[in-house]
């Protein structure tokens, strides 16, 4: 790293720790040890991506047995922080439709979920592709599906079909965070997280019609 003041954030534990191969490939996108629904991959390495953008670094030191310390290194600024910007008027409940939001992660259904109302869609959410099902059959009323595609149980994949079985001119988007789409429909329109709002609504006007011609302001 360049000379200069840095902020370090160090987090250890006395967990099992890594052994060489896996602390090589830590921070590395869509890794992970865990099983389907446990976990994306992806914490280290935005955490890796984001320090050395800022020009700082991210390092892992870890013994099997002993536990694990994580350190990010972030370059102090001398600049002023600059003054908040104004908050932006939310667009009115329900602007752009009703979207039916699927993912076993509930961190990552949260982020998504604000990002939906962010672009002026009101958000049923689920936690399972099977409660979804269960809504759906239960009279629950929706314009859109925004589905994970690999979760314990169904997938979106399955799910999308399911519901395109009843509803057949259902609009479906599908996000996963593997960077393969295996055995997905060709006619599914497809997102890779990690995503920003901005592409969230790329695809959205492309597997929505009306988005556009929607209102986004109040």
């Amino acid at each position: 790293m360049p000379g200069g003041d840095y902020i370090r954030l160090s987090v250890a534990d006395t967990g099992v720790g890594m052994d060489a191969a896996t602390q090589a490939r830590a921070i590395e996108p869509f890794f992970s040890t865990k099983g389907v629904g446990k976990g994306t991959g992806l914490g280290l390495s935005m955490a890796h991506g984001l320090a050395s953008q800022l020009g700082g670094a991210l390092t892992i030191r870890s013994q099997l047995g002993v536990g694990t310390n994580v350190e990010l290194w972030l370059p102090v600024s001398g600049a002023e922080p600059p003054a908040p910007a104004p908050r932006p008027i939310a667009a009115p409940s329900g602007a752009r439709g009703v979207v039916m939001l699927v993912d076993d992660e509930e961190a990552v259904r949260f982020t998504t979920a604000q990002m939906l109302a962010d672009l002026g869609y009101e958000v049923i959410e689920a936690a399972s592709a099977g409660e979804a099902l269960r809504q759906a059959r239960l009279g629950c009323e929706f314009d859109l599906l925004v589905t994970d595609h690999l979760m314990p149980g169904m997938s979106g994949t399955d799910l999308a079909q399911e519901l395109r079985n009843e509803r057949p001119h259902l609009p479906v988007l599908l996000v996963s965070g593997y960077a393969e789409f295996e055995g997905v429909a060709p006619d599914l329109v497809r997102l890779a997280k990690p995503f920003i709002r901005d592409e969230l609504a790329e695809c959205l006007a492309e597997v929505d019609p009306a988005h556009n011609s929607r209102p986004t302001d109040t």
